[in-house]
């Protein structure tokens, strides 16, 4: 279950990719249709989010910064 880190309220746009980048801020990017290429990343709103390790960082439906915990699949280890 994702919990909610910090409250930004982003309104998203069709056609972006919405992300948490390495500095905790909230950027977007267009996304590639067919022979058109991506667009170039940009920042949307400052969250000042301090990532830990272990965590999925992601934009949620609310527009708001949430983290859910990686699950890491395969077979266990003897």
């Amino acid at each position: 279950m994702a919990e909610k880190v910090a409250k930004v309220g982003v309104k998203k746009d069709a056609g972006f990719l919405y992300f948490v980048d390495k500095h905790g801020n909230v950027s977007r990017a267009k996304m590639a249709r067919g022979k058109k290429g991506g667009g170039k990343a940009q920042l949307v709103a400052k969250a000042g989010v301090k990532k830990a390790s272990g965590y999925l960082y992601f934009v949620d439906k609310h527009g708001d910064v949430s983290r859910a915990k990686m699950v890491r699949g395969g077979r266990k280890r003897r």
